[in-house]
């Protein structure tokens, strides 16, 4: 008896993302080199897509840089593999520019378990979806940044609907024009990756495409708001010898001084940041630290600040 079909399976069979793709027609009976060499081959791809959105990204991280300097939040939404992109985009952002975790912060339908193993019940709840981005109260501050693949998952749509009736920018981020998501977003960015090596699998030319846009989001608005002196992670935080280390050798790159300097003025500041302040403007250590606050951590600024006073 021949199934049916409904009009959310058409709809799903229409996407680029879940169409067959030639070029990898025949996986199964390839060597281990001609596999990877397909996979190669379509990842290359992706750079070309990501190229194609530029403006709309540079339109997001505008957004978030404004949202981010009024004491607003970047909150990402998710499901599956998406959702996971996006818990790692917000966990790196702490150590990398020494931000609250509360200023970039990620739902993800299934909650914590669905970091480390399949919870997909859950992104077909619009319900869900609500619940879970109420929970963080979005308003007018806040960016909220829905991603899905598809365009089309009813939880993180849900999700980005609810936040922008809160008065919370919103943006969409997903691999097919024309989509749901696009449509309940203020912004959307898409990728048009085309189909997979393997058809449906959006963990793979999709989810390499989510995590080069979240990289650019987070890493462009930090930059903005001048998280990041020259093209150096100033703010690292010095918890370990390794990030100690880092921090030594920023300092050496940022002034030119040798080695042994660059130790003595990391223990007379305390952190990066200040070192450079005190460096450049040729402060001490508390009206270094009084230019960074009133500069809101902006390095170059700060530097500014500190050569008036």
């Amino acid at each position: 008896m021949k199934r049916k079909q409904t009009r959310t399976s058409a709809s799903v069979s229409r996407l680029s993302t879940e169409q067959l793709n030639p070029v990898s027609r025949n996986l199964d009976l390839k060597s281990s080199i001609e596999i990877a060499r397909v996979i190669n081959a379509e990842d290359a791809k992706v750079a070309a897509a990501v190229k194609r959105a530029l403006p709309q990204i540079a339109g997001a991280i505008d957004l978030i840089a404004a949202a981010l300097k009024h004491g607003g939040r970047l909150i990402y939404v998710g499901a599956g593999t998406s959702g996971r992109i996006a818990a790692l985009d917000a966990a790196e952002c702490p150590p990398t520019f020494n931000t609250s975790p509360k200023t970039v912060q990620y739902v993800i339908a299934g909650g914590i378990k669905a970091l480390g193993s399949a919870v997909e019940g859950n992104e077909d709840s619009r319900k869900l979806g609500e619940r879970e981005i109420a929970r963080k109260k979005p308003g007018k501050n806040d960016v909220v940044v829905g991603i899905a693949a598809s365009g089309r998952t009813p939880f993180t749509i849900a999700a980005v609907a609810y936040a922008r009736r809160r008065g919370a920018k919103t943006i969409a981020v997903t691999c097919n024009r024309g989509s749901q998501l696009a449509k309940a977003a203020h912004l959307a960015i898409v990728t048009e990756v085309g189909p997979e090596v393997i058809a449906g699998s959006s963990r793979m030319k999709a989810g390499t495409t989510q995590k080069m846009v979240l990289n650019m989001l987070s890493t462009g608005a930090m930059t903005r708001l001048g998280y990041v002196y020259g093209n150096l992670m100033v703010n690292v935080h010095l918890k370990n010898e390794k990030l100690v280390e880092r921090g030594i050798t920023i300092l050496q790159k940022a002034t030119g001084v040798g080695r042994p300097a660059a130790e003595k003025m990391l223990r007379a500041a305390g952190s990066v940041p200040a070192a450079l302040v005190m460096f450049h403007a040729e402060v001490g250590r508390a009206n270094a630290a009084s230019a960074l606050r009133t500069a809101n951590n902006n390095v170059r600024a700060a530097i500014a600040a500190a050569r008036s006073l």
